[in-house]
């Protein structure tokens, strides 16, 4: 909580500097960040309050001997225990983008109409998700599959903590089932990744210079009114130094179509700078690679039996409906809660490593 208060003393004194009320859009993104880590202080200061109400309430209890306050103490107890369950998920958001928006890109791998099918399946699940946390999913670019379905798809979903709970979805999902497009009604594996990355502020230092961008407008196709607006608005940026390639079609309005797209590429390139920085400091095998069974995180199975089994955690249910309707926060508090195991096993075995 002191490092939350901390932060939102400091972006209050970022939102008061003249290039960003100067800059609507800046000033705009700074509202909404700074709400943001209001609304994560909010709930726990409440909290305390409550606790030290209740605090007084039992010195009382005790000197009064009233069963009546004795049962208010036990039931405002109780509904404190409640809630702390409830925010305690939050404690394990330590990353300083956790608690911002969410860029997520879904890839069908190798396979034809079956995989495109597959990467449908698993936007219509984050959707869903997100629209059950009440948290707001944009498609920001959409590539129609071959006959079905789609070969990718960029997402921006905001909401309290978004990129923290999503951050547990990138990596390769694999569906196992009687195909739907395949006359013989044969079993097929399909693949489709997952890629989730934090919405970067201008605050990160990532050095974008405009003569390494080529911009190009074009007119938005593919889905047209289910996923984006067909217009001569949609922007694609790429990156000349780095060859990363990210486009927006979203909105009606070029200036806004870019905006997006460059707010996705500087999340791509400090995803990229960090990920060269593990791989200089620790060596370390970069977590994307090949759509297949060697990368994969999780198995959805609905033939010839129906099952969901995170391949890290080693969660599953039966109920694959309910995972696909977008019920998928059983897997995700397990991975939050195996990665802050992993982390404080790191830290607590620190000195062992440093006396050996």
């Amino acid at each position: 909580m002191d490092g939350r208060h901390a932060r939102l003393a400091n972006l209050e004194l970022q939102a008061q500097s003249e290039a960003v009320w100067s800059d609507l859009d800046a000033s705009a993104e700074m509202g909404r960040r700074v709400a943001r880590v209001r609304e994560s202080v909010k709930p726990w200061n409440t909290l305390r309050g409550r606790l030290d109400d209740l605090d007084v309430l039992a010195e009382l209890a005790l000197d009064a001997d009233d069963p009546e306050t004795d049962a208010e103490v036990e039931a405002g107890l109780a509904a404190a225990h409640t809630e702390i369950e409830r925010l305690s998920m939050e404690s394990l958001f330590t990353g300083p983008f956790d608690d911002g928006p969410a860029i997520m890109a879904v890839t069908a791998g190798a396979g034809g109409t079956e995989a495109c099918d597959w990467a449908e399946m698993l936007l219509r699940m984050y959707k869903l998700w997100a629209e059950h946390r009440g948290y707001d999913f944009q498609v920001v670019s959409y590539l129609e599959g071959e006959g079905a379905g789609l070969r990718n798809a960029t997402i921006r979903i905001e909401g309290a903590y978004a990129y923290g709970y999503l951050s547990a979805e990138s990596g390769v999902h694999r569906l196992v089932r009687l195909s739907p497009f395949d006359a013989a009604h044969r079993r097929h594996t399909s693949f489709a990744s997952v890629e989730v990355l934090p919405e970067v502020g201008e605050d990160v230092d990532i050095e974008i210079k405009d003569d390494e961008l080529r911009i190009d407008t074009y007119r938005s196709g593919g889905a047209g009114g289910q996923h984006v607006n067909k217009t001569d608005s949609a922007v694609r940026i790429t990156h000349l130094p780095t060859g990363i390639v990210v486009q927006c079609q979203n909105e009606r309005s070029q200036h806004s179509n870019k905006r997006t797209a460059m707010q996705i590429l500087r999340a791509r390139l400090y995803d990229l700078q960090r990920r060269n920085k593990l791989q200089e400091m620790d060596k370390l095998r970069s977590d994307r690679g090949e759509i297949s069974f060697a990368n994969q995180i999780r198995s959805y199975v609905l033939h010839p039996y129906t099952m969901v089994k995170d391949h890290r955690t080693l969660v599953q249910t039966g109920d694959v409906q309910s995972v696909l309707d977008g019920e998928i926060d059983s897997f995700i508090l397990a991975w939050l809660q195996q990665q802050a195991a992993e982390k404080a096993q790191q830290i607590g075995s620190g000195p062992q490593q440093a006396e050996g």
